[in-house]
């Protein structure tokens, strides 16, 4: 067998085996693995292995991924996710639709606070279905809006899919962070449009809710404070310069922790479950990038990002063409892969091919994890909207795509004046660290 058949057979295996739910790390690794060890040798492969696996394990630019989802974990567990829903309720729950819009908010607060949207998705599930049932909201709005408000977490930042991003493409995490903080705004804006809208026109999905006065308004926004405190001060010293994103999570999960501590809702066991998740957490995220790096080179050496390369080059297409099509083929895949799968197994490539036509490889990032939310909630791997299933189980899993559906085409529309107007990804990253 040639070298290309062995990485076409390898590619198709791997599909097989996560069609068959084998997780993805594991399927990653036994494909890269056996690869390497045909195209080279079995020392080579257990070389490889070693040297990636300390390399990665000695990261000081992963130490964010635990932090963040050691401080997603206790904001949870100490229920200031919880308040800053309310205050979010409090603001806006007066508007039809406005427990929805408030659930979408309440979602975007709580992934500037984790950087995840599996643990937005559960979280304001958890704390928004039950309520929007009592409020007579109907079940694909409340369902559709909780699984879309979820992969917000993916695109504002902290973003765990900026940082493997960044790693994958040895790009700054600090621009990449800076540069999905305006599109996570738009995208927000663009949900609560969506549910406004939808009221509008279909006034029966949603019921207007109490008004509440300003006093409770701002009672409300005072039980928010803490998390509120913490979202400025680590999103605002990454923005302001004062801290990297390392310290940034540092200093955003010493928050959390002190803040509990402070409002007495933190105990040592509380303490120690938020802990061990967070190492089940990190660990799952940390085999995954081993298997992503026993796989590039086991791409590499098949010559396939070589050949896919050359055949993009070969049609001679201007580079928004060749920028569409990746895109296209991210948006048919995410309907099928995870989202951290398709990121890893496709950043060797395509993003030799972004380099070499010159599109900036930090607005090619914000693209591709704006596509990867779109995944999230597309069928039949939608994994958010399994999420809300399995916090909604009286909810019909087709009722809850078809709630979602909305939502996918303002995601859309968002990629489109992504795509349309670079700057509102790169203004914030070059005006505040620049273009060196």
């Amino acid at each position: 067998m040639t070298d290309m058949s062995i990485g076409l057979t390898g590619l198709a295996v791997l599909l097989v085996l996560l069609t068959l739910r084998i997780p993805v790390a594991f399927a990653m690794f036994a494909v890269g693995f056996t690869g390497i060890a045909l195209l080279r040798s079995f020392d080579a492969a257990t070389g490889l292995l070693a040297s990636e696996s300390f390399t990665l394990a000695s990261s000081s630019e992963l130490i964010v991924v635990p932090l963040f989802i050691l401080m997603g974990n206790v904001a949870t567990s100490t229920g200031m996710s919880r308040r800053l829903y309310d205050a979010a309720y409090a603001l806006i729950g007066q508007i039809r639709g406005g427990l929805a819009s408030a659930t979408v908010i309440g979602c975007g607060g709580f992934a500037a606070l984790s950087g995840s949207s599996v643990a937005s998705a559960l979280t304001m599930g958890k704390v928004s279905l039950g309520e929007m049932e009592r409020f007579g909201y109907d079940s694909r709005l409340s369902a559709g809006s909780v699984a879309a408000g979820g992969t917000l977490g993916i695109l504002i930042p902290p973003s765990t899919g900026f940082v493997i991003y960044a790693i994958l493409a040895q790009e700054s995490i600090g621009r990449l962070f800076l540069a999905g903080v305006l599109p996570g705004l738009l995208l927000l804006s663009m949900f609560v449009l969506t549910i406004t809208l939808l009221c509008w026109a279909l006034p029966a999905l949603a019921p207007a809710g109490p008004r509440t006065s300003a006093a409770q308004k701002l009672r409300a926004l005072g039980g928010a404070a803490p998390i509120m405190t913490v979202i400025v001060l680590t999103i605002g010293g990454i923005y302001g310069g004062l801290f990297s994103p390392v310290e940034a999570a540092a200093v955003g999960a010493g928050l959390v922790i002190l803040f509990g501590i402070l409002s007495r809702t933190l105990t040592l066991a509380i303490l120690w479950q938020a802990s061990r998740d967070s190492v089940v957490t990190t660990a799952t995220v940390m085999l995954i990038l081993i298997s992503a790096h026993m796989m590039n080179p086991f791409l590499a050496l098949s010559h396939i990002p070589q050949a896919i390369g050359a055949f993009l080059g070969g049609m001679d297409l201007p580079p928004m063409a060749v920028l569409g099509l990746i895109l296209l083929c991210y948006l048919v895949l995410g309907c099928f892969l995870e989202g951290f799968a398709m990121l890893v197994l496709s950043m060797p490539i395509f993003f030799p091919v972004i380099v070499s036509l010159g599109i900036d490889p930090i607005w090619f990032g914000v693209l591709v994890v704006l596509t990867l939310e779109m995944g999230l909630i597309s069928p039949p791997v939608g994994v958010n909207v399994f999420i809300v299933k399995s916090i909604a189980p009286k909810v019909p899993l087709g009722q809850i795509f078809i709630g979602v559906i909305p939502f996918w085409i303002a995601m859309l529309l968002t990629l489109g004046l992504l795509i349309a107007f670079p700057s509102i990804s790169l203004f914030l990253p070059d005006t505040m660290i620049g273009t060196g």
